[in-house]
């Protein structure tokens, strides 16, 4: 007899507990998800996350004491670190940039579809990021297009220094938004080809995922500039 697998365990990170609410009833709807723990701001989070498991934590930004974008910054920092879903009001934030920077896996807004939502928290605790809406790539070529090079995109170039060209040109279309399939068929090689060269992108890059990536090509120019 098989065992069903453990629910995703979401945690829900916003100071507005009537927001809170209406996502805990959403989400433990779903027979394979379940709240875990609720936060009113990032400290809060912090400590919550001391005492409870979470897979998958869902981000406001804009919070009091500690905001967002602090909290994902030690959260994506810890060890077995759950995965972080940013949420915000406005598609062109720049703390949800900044949030992303830091380590969020996802980058979605609080009117996203209940499904939309559902979906990211399903394929964010399966290892992938959701990257392919179009609001977080306008996110990122408004953010991107408009900062100087700083040290920080300084240092960001020098992980490209091993890149071979080919890695270089797989990081430019997951930059723009290019799925493994899409970017098979550009350089019409097999689907498990891009796995690999992804795979090495994020091993040479010190990418923790392809959110991770989609922000290196912008910092380093290979995409909106």
């Amino acid at each position: 007899m098989t065992t069903p697998a453990e629910p995703i365990k979401v945690m829900l990170v916003d100071d507005q507990e009537l927001v809170r609410a209406g996502f805990r009833m959403l989400i433990d709807s779903q027979p394979d998800l379940s709240v875990v723990g609720e936060a009113g701001d990032g400290q809060e989070a912090i400590a919550e996350l001391g005492r409870t498991q979470a897979d998958v934590v869902l981000m406001d930004v804009r919070m009091p004491r500690m905001d967002g974008v602090e909290a994902t910054g030690l959260i994506a920092g810890s060890e077995n670190a759950p995965r972080v879903i940013v949420l915000t009001t406005f598609d062109l934030d720049e703390y949800a940039f900044a949030a992303i920077r830091a380590g969020a896996a996802a980058f979605l807004l609080k009117d996203a579809r209940p499904e939309d939502l559902l979906t990211a928290i399903r394929t964010v605790h399966a290892g992938d990021s959701v990257v392919a809406p179009s609001t977080t790539r306008r996110l990122l070529e408004h953010f991107a297009a408009a900062a100087p090079l700083t040290p920080t995109t300084a240092a960001a170039e020098q992980r490209l220094a091993t890149l071979t060209e080919r890695e270089r040109e797989v990081l430019t279309l997951v930059g723009r938004g290019l799925s493994n399939t899409e970017i098979a068929e550009t350089f019409v090689v097999a689907e498990a080809t891009v796995k690999t060269h992804v795979g090495r992108l994020l091993a040479k890059t010190g990418s923790r995922d392809r959110v991770q990536l989609v922000v290196l090509a912008y910092e380093t120019g290979l995409v909106g500039r």
